[in-house]
């Protein structure tokens, strides 16, 4: 039995952007990876029919549940070391029971009952490890989860005071409200906004003499905007359920086509906010992306029917009279206009381009682009617009081409190691994350294990507003990684380093070597990509120290 269980290592940095590393597919014992249905074609079709559609569609792979979760956060060190300890909490010991190669081929797979018992033990309790972590160990009063309360309890407080008659104009504006707060949700997640937002953040901050709490505390705000577009989210549900009952005792004036819209709309809000409970979000990963996208886009869609009908509606006549001058007077058009604009603009600047793709080793694939970026962004790539779209950090030197490490885990990734692509999709508006705000202190320390070294390797080719010093824990880094990657990393200044491989070293409290960086560097900030349990433990470490720190969050 445990010759067919691999140790899948994951990781996350921030705003669910992936990085991942295989387990070695070339040991004897190792299932191979399926090739056979990279791009999640049902193996029972004609293969010229899947073959066509899979080009546009995504099929099975936009609903199954996939072995590569976005929001898995793990950038752990050492992939063996968890096989041969008896598996560790942070990783999922799973069995290869979907290859089709196994189906089609009629081929046993050889789990016995005990094995898979103590492989689905397992399993739980990884998951249970990873959520616990995720959800409670990072505080019970995070910045995230203050934004949430305060931002609810705006909407609770208006809401109160709309339902007692104590403010008419709410109670008048209740759907107003519900759109109001569906556009300060997509606010929080558009990418294009939030770019010139981070963007601002650097260029205003980002001055020696800038108090460092200012910059620290700008830092935790933006990391934390999925607070208020979860509670927002949630607000909207409250104001269309509460303008639905104000309309039922008023169906003299409302048409019964506007009720059914909104009972719609307030249906898709209900199941996009169920697919985005942490519990679904985090096992179900595709399924809360799919639901999430095209449950928002017919949400929109049907605002602005709702919006449309409702402005043109005439009770004494029970008719509709479309008037251009009414519509562009009204609130709610400008801000589903707005809502429309947001959504829409990452995909004006979707378009394909030409890749080079190679693999340094047999665990992790290097695609490149033509064109330099700068430090601290991150893209999106997918080998078909409508698919799973990937996130990655974009290594660049700031010059002619830019490119992303992709460890060799799902089925994408995989993909790009069996079936290199010539050209794949990406979208033109890049986006930034948190490793963007190292351009607003004036020293930062960069703490990464295994692959989330990637979000960070520009800071390293590229001159930057900061004073970068870097803390690398990884195992077989030649091995895993590649000579360029590693040429890259070589190419830094020695002193500003520390650099260690476990698979010679052994593996260290990256606790306390982080604690002797800052003593020896003296950083305004730590900035740490790892697992969630050593993300924790290193920003917990750190701000007991005194060193302010951070790392990936749920929902960041």
């Amino acid at each position: 039995m445990e010759n067919q269980q691999e140790a899948i290592a994951r990781c996350s940095s921030c705003r669910g952007v992936p990085f991942e590393i295989t387990p070695h597919w070339d040991r004897p014992s190792s299932n191979k990876p399926p090739v056979d249905n990279i791009d999640g074609r049902w193996p029972w079709l004609p293969t010229k029919l899947t073959s066509t559609c899979s080009q546009v569609l995504p099929f099975r792979s936009a609903v199954a549940r996939s072995l590569s979760r976005p929001s898995s956060h793990f950038c752990d060190v050492e992939v063996d070391q968890l096989v041969d300890d008896g598996g560790d909490q942070e990783q999922a010991v799973i069995v290869d029971l979907e290859n089709p190669a196994h189906i089609a081929e009629g081929k046993p797979v050889a789990v016995t009952a005990a094995g898979a018992k103590q492989t689905n033990v397992a399993t739980r309790k990884a998951s249970s490890s990873r959520l616990s972590v995720i959800l409670l160990d990072q505080g019970l009063f995070t910045v995230y989860k203050r934004l949430f309360v305060v931002s609810l309890t705006i909407n609770l407080v208006m809401l109160i005071l709309a339902v007692t008659g104590n403010f008419p104009y709410l109670r008048n504006r209740a759907a107003l409200l519900s759109v109001a707060n569906i556009f300060a949700l997509t606010l929080c997640r558009s990418e294009a906004f939030l770019r010139i937002v981070f963007w601002l953040a650097v260029k205003l901050l980002g001055r020696p003499w800038v108090p460092l709490s200012l910059k620290t505390a700008t830092t935790s705000l933006l990391q934390s905007l999925g607070g208020i577009h979860s509670s927002c989210g949630i607000a909207s549900i409250a104001w269309l359920v509460y303008a639905l009952v104000l309309s039922l005792k008023d169906r003299s004036n409302t048409s019964s086509v506007t009720l059914g819209l909104a009972f719609t709309i307030l249906v898709l809000l209900f199941l996009s906010a169920l697919a985005a409970f942490p519990l679904v979000r985090h096992l179900h990963h595709n399924v809360f992306e799919g639901i999430h996208r095209f449950a928002g886009w017919t949400a929109l869609a049907l605002v602005w029917a709702f919006v449309l009908l409702t402005v043109s509606y005439q009770p004494s006549s029970n008719s509709y009279s479309f008037n251009s001058s009414k519509l562009i007077n009204t609130q709610e058009f400008w801000f589903t206009l707005a809502i429309t604009v947001l959504i829409i603009l990452p995909w004006l600047t979707v378009k394909r381009v030409a890749v080079s793709v190679h693999a340094p080793t047999n665990h992790a694939s290097i695609v490149k682009f033509s064109g330099g970026m700068k430090a601290g962004i991150l893209g999106r790539i997918a080998r078909s617009p409508l698919s799973d779209w990937h996130a990655f950090g974009i290594i660049s030197d700031g010059k002619k081409e830019h490119m992303m490490l992709a460890g060799a885990v799902g089925d994408f990734t995989r993909g790009l190691l069996s079936n290199p692509p010539s050209q794949l999709w990406v979208r033109g508006v890049h986006f930034a994350g948190l490793p963007y705000l190292v351009n607003m202190y004036n020293r930062a320390l960069l703490v990464a294990t295994g692959s989330g070294l990637c979000v960070f390797l520009s800071f390293l080719l590229q001159r930057s507003r900061a004073d970068v010093y870097l803390v690398w824990v990884a195992k077989g880094m030649e091995q895993n990684f590649g000579e360029e990657i590693m040429s890259m990393v070589n190419s830094y200044p020695k002193e500003k380093m520390i650099i260690h491989d476990t698979a010679a070293l052994g593996r260290p409290n990256i606790e306390e070597l982080v604690l002797k960086a800052t003593d020896k560097w003296r950083p305004e900030v730590v900035i740490v990509t790892s697992n969630p349990e050593g993300s924790r433990d290193v920003v917990n470490a750190c701000k007991n120290a005194g060193v302010p720190a951070f790392g990936p969050i749920w929902d960041s």
